[in-house]
């Protein structure tokens, strides 16, 4: 059962089985998963449920029905920390767009994106 006090990761994407993965990455590390999102529309539906409420995004590039990027720039004006995890990152493109991202190429160990989550939760309680 995961922590009701535990910080909101909002999770998009698209590939079930890589999604359960994640989620369970997430929710190990101490955070509450939101989604998983599988497209675009459901990933602006939960920020158009508050964006604010977020401690981490982690996006994938690709999905099933375009890129995430109009997602992320929404959660990247409202301040909120982005982990893009995909195979399909151009990691230059990534950190231009957006410089204070961290990109985990996929695949990568649990405890490498745990940490990575970490650092940006504080990241975000910095800002």
């Amino acid at each position: 059962m995961t922590d009701p006090d535990a910080d909101d990761v909002l999770l998009v994407e698209d590939e079930l089985f890589i999604a359960l993965d994640l989620q369970e990455t997430i929710e190990e590390a101490g955070f509450r998963v939101v989604g998983p999102c599988a497209t675009i529309a459901e990933a602006h539906a939960e920020i158009d449920r508050g964006a604010a409420r977020f401690a981490v995004a982690v996006l994938d590039v690709r999905l099933a029905d375009g890129t995430v990027f109009p997602a992320a720039d929404r959660l990247h004006a409202a301040g909120v920390p982005l982990l893009f995890h995909s195979g399909h990152a151009d990691d230059v493109a990534l950190r231009e767009r957006y410089p204070s991202a961290t990109v985990c190429p996929k695949p990568s160990a649990p405890d490498v994106l745990a940490a990575a989550l970490k650092r940006c939760a504080d990241q975000g309680r910095v800002a």
